[in-house]
This record gives C-alpha cells, sequence and structure tokens, in this order.
C-alpha cells in the first residue's frame, strides 16, 4: 500500500485498527513512534546494485499508557509534517512492529482494519 492510499483510507476512518499476521489484533492504545523514509542501496547475490525506498510507520505498545488512542485525523497531521520535513514520495509503505523481536509488515486494508503482512525474502 503505497502512502497516499493509506491517508485516503484514514480520512473515512474513525478509529484505527492493526491486525497482526495471526490474527491478533495490536492494542487500541499503540503509539506511532516514527514515520521514516528508508533509502537502501544494496549489491544482490548475483553481483547487481540495487535501490529500494519505503515509508516506514513504527508502531510501538506502552501497557502503561492504556488511555491513548491516536485519531485518525491525529495520524493524517503527523503524515503531512513528515511529508513537509522529510520531503516523502508516494511510496510503499512497511508497518515496524515489536512482538519478541521488531517484525516488518506490508498492509492492506479489510473490513475497517488494516492487515499487517508478513514480508518475506527471495533471490533477486
Amino acid at each position: 500500500m503505497k502512502l497516499s492510499e493509506f491517508k485516503n483510507i484514514i480520512s473515512e476512518l474513525n478509529e484505527l485498527n492493526f491486525v497482526l499476521p495471526n490474527g491478533a489484533i495490536v492494542p487500541p492504545y499503540f503509539h506511532v513512534t516514527e514515520i521514516a523514509k528508508v533509502e537502501k542501496s544494496f549489491m544482490d547475490c548475483g553481483g547487481k546494485l540495487r535501490k529500494e525506498n519505503k515509508i516506514t510507520f513504527q508502531l510501538w505498545v506502552e501497557e502503561r499508557d492504556k488511555d491513548h488512542r491516536l485519531s485518525p485525523e491525529k495520524l493524517t497531521n503527523i503524515i503531512e509534517l513528515s511529508q513537509s520535513k522529510l520531503f516523502l514520495d508516494d511510496l510503499e509503505l512497511e508497518v515496524e512492529y515489536q512482538n519478541d523481536t521488531i517484525g516488518k509488515y506490508s498492509l492492506s486494508f479489510e473490513n475497517n482494519s488494516f492487515l499487517l503482512e508478513n514480508t518475506d525474502t527471495a533471490c533477486l
């Protein structure tokens, strides 16, 4: 999902819901602790130079702050500030979420919830 699609979806929502690949719900008191533009330059196993650009949202849950609720409007404001300061293009989104380790997920949207989808690796 690209940033523009995410923004269009949240503009129609009353609340933000994220669901992990195992069906568990990210607690509704999550925080977006950062929005980042990630520019990755790398060489694949065949010696080809490659570049990858993404936007990441980092979701974090503070169990001592269960009264926190991030509204779609507030997240839109955070995104727009990030766009102006980081010069964000309309790139694919990746969500980072802390489980046993930091997981990286792609996004889709279904039944008024954002679905965090497992990412995988492959030989390029």
